[in-house]
């Protein structure tokens, strides 16, 4: 069974080092948005042990015309744990928060590897694909939070 629940960010640091940027250091995985106001993140459990992560933030999207976006960063599972559930969860867990702080709108900058991960999600792709150094190619995905309230 599967804990979800709020985390500290420095919870987040080893997963996204291990999963997302194991080419970078640790220092890497600490970003500026961790620690601003709203900013929240969430994990999931198996056994007591922190399987996933997702970090949520308030930034707007310039190509956005509304006002008050979340933006999902650094979301990652352990290898081992993938396709079980937990980050569906993660997400799910993170978008009644985001709705109950009076927000609807999410987005993303996803890699085009786990596009079609995200569009089962309910996002949606948007833009061209761009390269996001030093990680790779990416999509804006978005998903508008009133279509499954």
């Amino acid at each position: 069974m599967l804990e979800i629940r709020k985390i500290d960010p420095e919870m987040t640091y080893h997963i996204r080092h291990a999963v997302l940027r194991p080419h970078q250091t640790l220092e890497d995985c600490k970003y500026d948005t961790d620690y601003q106001d709203n900013a929240f993140h969430v994990g999931a459990f198996y056994q007591g042990k922190l399987i996933s992560v997702a970090s949520f933030c308030v930034e707007k999207h310039p190509d956005f015309p509304i006002e008050m976006q979340y933006r999902l960063r650094a979301m990652a599972t352990i290898d081992e744990f993938r396709n079980q559930g937990a980050g569906r969860a993660v997400v799910k867990y993170a978008e009644k928060l985001i709705v109950a702080k009076g927000f609807y709108f999410l987005w993303c900058k996803g890699r085009t590897s786990v596009q079609e991960y995200y569009r089962k999600l309910g996002f949606k792709a948007h833009g061209e694909v761009f390269d996001y150094p030093p990680i790779g190619p990416h999509i804006i995905m978005y998903k508008n939070l009133l279509d499954y309230c």
